[in-house]
């Protein structure tokens, strides 16, 4: 059983940045792929990207690709995302999720199988 908290969301200007981290616990978190979707109002949980156990292989959707980076720290069961020259397109709830045995490519939320609670990124123009 894993369990996902997310924090460090917030309300930035555009062009800024910010940095979410998602804890979990479970003493097997650190063979898990992990994520992080976001959903805006009025729309589908759409993902932003993933990564592997070790976190040396990544996926990004093309809408945040080169602004946005994902890593973890396995010591700390800690995965976070770096979030740099914020868009107000990027304002949603971010959410944390992982899954045993799931290929990074992975992008529909059904398929994953831990969530956590979501932080707001809210993007001012």
């Amino acid at each position: 059983q894993v369990q996902l908290v997310e924090s460090g969301g917030g309300l930035v200007q555009a062009g800024g940045s910010l940095r979410l981290s998602c804890a979990a616990t479970g003493r097997t978190f650190s063979v898990y792929t992990v994520a992080w979707f976001r959903q805006a109002p009025g729309k589908e949980r759409e993902f932003v990207t993933s990564c592997n156990w070790r976190g040396d292989i990544t996926y990004y959707a093309d809408s945040v690709k080169g602004r946005f980076t994902i890593s973890r720290d396995n010591a700390k069961n800690t995965v976070y995302l770096q979030m740099n020259s914020l868009e107000s397109e990027d304002t949603a709830v971010y959410y944390c999720a992982a899954g045993r045995g799931i290929v990074v490519t992975t992008k529909t939320p059904k398929s994953w199988e831990y969530w956590g609670q979501g932080t707001q990124v809210t993007v001012s123009s």
